[in-house]
């Protein structure tokens, strides 16, 4: 039976660089967010989003605006229950349905940026964390969404605090430069592969 890893990270952690690094072992990643982004943008998903929202949540070209719909859910704790309500489920069956095709692999890892927020790490064997120091994680996180400093913080505050994720994780990679982290990387791989 294929083991679920799961692999999370807060903001700027640098999560989606340890995900690539793994995947480039020959390992299957599923990234969640990205398939999500896919699934939020078939018509009957788009429907019910749009539904949430009293104004239009869609571009010129049908797409969704996601940085309308981000304005609207990241102050609004309810909005983004509802919208994750929507997402989450059809992220949930379109993953069982790619893990039976990676059945063959002895674990697979499953990135997910709010694995603890939604319960997701109760479907996981075992969960890797990686973390940063918090003013690390703002300065990478300002840069690669190129945004300020205060929507970074606004969102770091809808995620749950990084002492509780790495009380919850199996293994905590702490990822200040990215050779160390890789060694570490491959140390827990070897681990899983023991499974």
């Amino acid at each position: 039976m294929t083991k679920i890893v799961g692999l999370t990270g807060g903001i700027g952690s640098g999560k989606s660089t340890v995900a690539n690094y793994i995947a480039s072992k020959g390992i299957p990643v599923y990234i969640a967010d990205e398939e999500a982004k896919k699934i939020m943008e078939r018509d009957d998903v788009k429907q019910k989003i749009q539904e949430l929202f009293s104004e239009s949540i869609l571009n010129d070209d049908n797409s969704l605006n996601r940085k309308r719909i981000a304005e609207q859910v990241f102050n609004n704790p309810q909005k983004l229950k509802e919208l994750n309500a929507i997402v989450h489920p059809e992220v949930h069956l379109h993953f069982q349905n790619w893990i039976k095709e990676h059945k063959n692999f002895p674990f697979i890892i499953k990135e997910v940026a709010i694995l603890f927020e939604t319960g997701g790490n109760k479907q996981c064997d075992k969960i890797i964390l990686i973390t940063a120091p918090e003013e690390l994680r703002i300065q990478r996180a300002t840069k690669r969404d190129n945004v300020d400093r205060a929507t970074i913080v606004s969102r770091m505050k809808n995620q749950l605090p990084e002492a509780e994720k790495e009380f919850l994780s199996d293994y905590v990679v702490h990822n200040i430069d990215l050779q160390t982290t890789f060694k570490e990387v491959d140390v827990i791989l070897k681990k899983l592969a023991k499974l």
